[in-house]
């Protein structure tokens, strides 16, 4: 894993090395073996690069890199898992140069060089993104893998006639860029406060973009002097999806041990790697069934890892035990107590870079940071549930919109308020009164946000956009101008279209879940589960491996009609056949639960001064962004303890932190 940077400035730029210098620096972290870059003054570009040393520990493996034409040179994020694959068909066809090591950025480079980027990539099972210049044609190829895990953003600095095009892992790298002078965008601002991330291919700074999954970015000299980019997919989850959708498997037992097998074979290449490498076990079942494979096929104990909470609501590290201990791993627990977590808390405006408030960030950060400690790689169990169908939001949206459909809108939100007449711990309390399937983790939390939701929707889509995102009133939160107004904001704010507007994307797609589970796939995973892992782990300089995400597994999953993936009110259940091979039953069935800390007490206990430093009034109205009288209104409910408006106030209070950090 490492980082990458760079721009295309000015012809004959004195000051261009330095520029990458100071770029490249600022992700250290991400790299810490090794620093180096690559220039051509002539032509104004340059290229950075920070390596984590994990394939080929030689400096044959070191970047950036030249091919062995000399045509190309490369900056690489990431891994190719199956770059022994590949190296193994351009050899037999006779298109392999003479290897220097046994890098898989080596081995792509040369891929590049017979098939072109996109054919290589289409071969390619990995996470990645990657900036190449091309020296004979001047010519700038950036690059992203299928989901989204790694990141890559860029975009344009400077005002007026100054033309620079920068690019790098994260944002700091561009904003570290002499001279960085883009404003905040208003629009994303309100898509952040929306979704707690901002959706790409936005990003929190105007003309600042993230490259989205699966795409690939040309900007030639033409390009260059026009500000004109060309960007297109080279694969689409969508075109996944419609596939399985039409040609599903209809048997279970093959189905089973299809999934099996592919899963097997994704950990089997996952778990390469000339450093420790490790696993994420939270006892769940996607972390177990990951797990579980990972030892089967080891010779001896691997390494897990977990997270134990004091508060017993947020603590799965017995499950995770009881699991490990059956499994036979080497497994490593890290207690945490609520003063550990609220000591990380103001580092994470410069750890995720830009606003970024899903509050397991806290726990991500602590398991990443105990895994480093052992081992430099460590697999996790995430996009399970996008895949598999394990949110509760897929089988808990359908049942009760099936019986409230019926009642008027007025009616609807009479029911809402109702729920809000009653303080989270009488749900709490409810909660444990019901029969075991019915029992869910945060069970008042979630009844205030039903509460919260039921005013506003029309139709089951509508439910999940609102299960979906955090500030309905996103637009009356973010001032339209930087002086407040009473009718400087509004509706007309949100112009920035998302995934989410585009009809055509769940177009043909029957099942309700099935839709649900495909705009999970293309936003909340890649922006809100990818970024937060990413950032956490890169922070300590940890390499994290997703095995669910090798395409092969997304492409078997979406053929799986949807009762093998939700069925008698569980989700997941093909996974569940896999994982009871390996696992008793008893040690996984048990209601799912977020990997979550508790903000709402937090905020109101340990946190109060904190934040209300944060949003203190005449600060809000000074800088001009948000409204302080529907924050401070907000902020008034949730003392009182009859309303938990935690996640809301989580997402302004890490946007005030991170615009105390920028300034």
């Amino acid at each position: 894993m490492c980082g990458l940077t760079g721009c295309w400035t000015q012809t004959g730029d004195t000051a261009l090395e330095t520029s990458i210098k100071i770029m490249a620096k600022t992700l250290h972290h991400r790299g810490p073996d090794a620093h180096a870059h690559w220039l051509d003054q002539n032509v104004g570009i340059g290229l950075g690069h920070t390596r984590l040393k994990v394939i080929d520990l030689s400096e044959n493996g070191a970047q950036p890199m030249h091919s062995n034409c000399n045509r190309y040179v490369i900056v690489f994020n990431g891994e190719i898992y199956n770059h022994h694959n590949i190296r193994a068909e351009l050899e037999q066809k006779g298109l392999a140069p003479n290897w220097r090591g046994h890098s898989d950025t080596e081995i792509l480079l040369a891929g590049f060089v017979a098939w072109g980027v996109s054919a290589t990539l289409q071969r390619a099972v990995g996470m990645f993104s990657f900036a190449l210049w091309d020296k004979k044609e001047h010519r700038l190829t950036l690059g992203r893998d299928r989901f989204g895990e790694k990141p890559l953003y860029y975009g344009w600095l400077g005002q007026g006639n100054n033309k620079t095009f920068a690019f790098g892992s994260e944002l700091k790298a561009l904003r570290a860029f002499p001279g960085f002078d883009n404003s905040i965008n208003r629009d994303a601002l309100a898509l952040y406060f929306q979704f707690c991330t901002v959706p790409a291919p936005y990003s929190i700074f105007k003309d600042i973009f993230k490259l989205e999954p699966g795409h690939i970015l040309v900007l030639d000299g033409e390009g260059f002097k026009n500000k004109t980019i060309k960007i297109e997919p080279y694969w689409q989850l969508t075109d996944v999806v419609h596939e399985g959708i039409t040609s599903p498997i209809s048997d279970e037992i093959e189905a089973i041990e299809f999934l099996e097998s592919t899963l097997r074979k994704s950990v089997q290449q996952q778990s390469i790697a000339d450093v420790p490498l490790g696993v994420f076990l939270s006892g769940g079942i996607d972390s177990s069934l990951i797990t579980a494979l990972m030892q089967d096929q080891s010779n001896r104990p691997i390494q897990t890892f977990t997270v134990g909470f004091d508060e017993t609501g947020f603590d799965e590290s017995p499950f995770a035990s009881a699991v490990a201990k059956h499994i036979g791993t080497d497994h490593h627990e890290l207690r945490v107590t609520s003063s550990d977590a609220l000591s990380v808390i103001p580092s994470l405006p410069q750890i995720y870079d830009e606003p970024f408030a899903d509050s397991s960030q806290i726990p991500t950060h602590f398991i990443c940071k105990a895994a480093r400690q052992n081992v430099t790689v460590a697999l996790s169990g995430d996009a399970g549930d996008e895949l598999f169908g394990g949110y509760n939001r897929y089988f808990w949206s359908k049942r009760i919109w099936n019986k409230l459909a019926w009642l008027p809108i007025n009616a609807r939100r009479l029911l809402g308020k109702g729920i809000s007449l009653f303080p989270v711990s009488t749900w709490d309390a409810m909660n444990q009164v019901l029969p075991s399937p019915f029992q869910t983790t945060n069970f008042g939390d979630k009844a205030y946000k039903m509460a919260n939701r039921l005013e506003r929707v029309d139709k089951l889509e509508d439910l999940y956009k609102n299960l979906l995102m955090i500030w309905q009133e996103g637009n009356d939160l973010v001032w339209r101008s930087r002086v407040p107004a009473s009718n400087l904001y509004g509706s007309a704010l949100y112009t920035l279209p998302t995934i989410l507007d585009d009809a055509n994307i769940i177009k043909n797609i029957p099942e309700s879940e099935l839709r649900m589970m495909l705009w999970d796939s293309l936003i909340y995973l890649p922006d809100d589960i990818l970024t937060k892992v990413d950032r956490a782990a890169m922070s300590v300089s940890l390499e994290t491996r997703a095995p669910f995400l090798d395409h092969r597994i997304a492409e078997l999953a979406w053929k799986l009609p949807l009762h093998m993936k939700i069925r008698d009110g569980q989700g997941k259940w093909a996974l569940r056949q896999v994982l009871y091979k390996y696992v008793p039953r008893d040690l996984i069935e048990r209601p799912k639960a977020g990997f979550g800390v508790p903000i709402g007490e937090w905020l109101r206990g340990p946190l109060r001064d904190w934040a209300e430093n944060l949003i203190n009034k005449e600060s809000l109205q000074s800088e001009g962004y948000l409204n302080s009288t529907l924050i401070h209104e907000t902020w008034k409910q949730h003392l009182s303890g009859r309303h938990d408006w935690s996640h809301h106030l989580w997402a302004v209070l890490m946007f005030q932190a991170w615009l105390d950090s920028a300034n």
